[in-house]
């Protein structure tokens, strides 16, 4: 009881749901050899449940079905076993599907003996190194893996041969608005593209230049190049900076403070902080701008 509490809480909740039982290191009692390949039913294989592939081509699983029917299946599958005569993919869904519109009913499979962590891992991190994934996906397999196997970044790049900033670049796109993501997933735009789209600070102006990328056909240079240049300024905001002249013959804040405060509204707006405007006497005084965390304190000194 303990050893199946302690896996549960090692996956995160919900996933040990999906299998009928989370302790599934199954004894030999069948005479299939474990670690070794053979031709199994594939009415007695279950879909996998930690499958990070959410969508398969039609026309690329019709394609090979019939390479199938011509040459057989080369690569086998790797399966794990979960009871008597009864398996579940670990890697190779794609292929048992193409077998099926083949109409074939047995397949080759390497079984293997794995626990639901190990089957987690083992099928997010072959998928991730063999298929081929938008990045989307890719984020979202990574994600998994760091919070359901509770595995650090370093501890990630290690599994996935990856380094951690290659990681880090992958797990914020999914800060990314969903719109963005979308258009990332179904490769409107690059990761090039996505990861400077990330630094925009305004949704308005990253769906602007998002929208400009998709309809124009942006390159990712074109793109960072508007990143940098931020949002046009409002004719609001125009005519506070155009009101304070700075040329003309000094004159203590106070005076002006209506129009100071006016301008820290709009440094406000862009920081989106807290920006307060303090005299303290003659032409001296303060910007007082607000971070809510260090995330936050390092968008400002981006903007800065």
């Amino acid at each position: 009881m303990n050893n199946q509490v302690k896996k549960r809480n090692a996956l995160g909740r919900g996933l040990s749901a999906l299998l009928e039982s989370a302790d599934t290191d199954i004894s030999s009692i069948e005479p299939r050899v474990l670690n070794s390949v053979a031709t199994i039913f594939i009415s007695q294989i279950e879909a996998n449940p930690f499958q990070p592939r959410t969508e398969f081509g039609e026309d690329a699983l019709n394609e090979l079905a019939n390479s199938i029917r011509v040459h057989g299946v080369i690569q086998p599958i790797t399966v794990r076993k979960i009871g008597f005569e009864r398996y579940q993919i670990i890697s190779g869904e794609r292929r048992t599907r193409a077998s099926l519109l083949a109409g074939l009913t047995e397949i080759p499979a390497y079984i293997r003996v794995a626990n639901d962590q190990e089957m987690l891992e083992m099928a997010i991190i072959e998928n991730v190194q063999r298929e081929d994934l938008n990045p989307i996906e890719i984020s979202l397999s990574y994600k998994r893996l760091l919070e359901e196997c509770d595995l650090k970044q370093e501890e990630l790049g290690e599994r996935v041969g990856k380094n951690r900033t290659t990681v880090n670049n992958y797990l914020r796109l999914l800060k990314l608005p969903d719109e963005i993501q979308i258009g990332l997933k179904e490769n409107k735009i690059s990761m090039g593209h996505a990861r400077a789209l990330i630094n925009v600070t305004s949704h308005e102006w990253q769906m602007e230049i998002f929208q400009r990328a998709v309809t124009e056909g942006l390159s990712v240079r074109a793109v960072e190049n508007l990143v940098k240049q931020g949002a046009p300024k409002t004719r609001k905001e125009k005519n506070v900076s155009d009101s304070l002249k700075f040329d003309e013959e000094p004159l203590p804040i106070s005076k002006h403070f209506a129009e100071f405060k006016n301008f820290g509204d709009m440094i406000g707006r862009k920081f989106k902080a807290h920006v307060e405007i303090k005299p303290l006497g003659g032409e001296k005084g303060n910007i007082v701008i607000e971070f809510e965390n260090r995330d936050h304190f390092k968008e400002i000194l981006k903007l800065l």
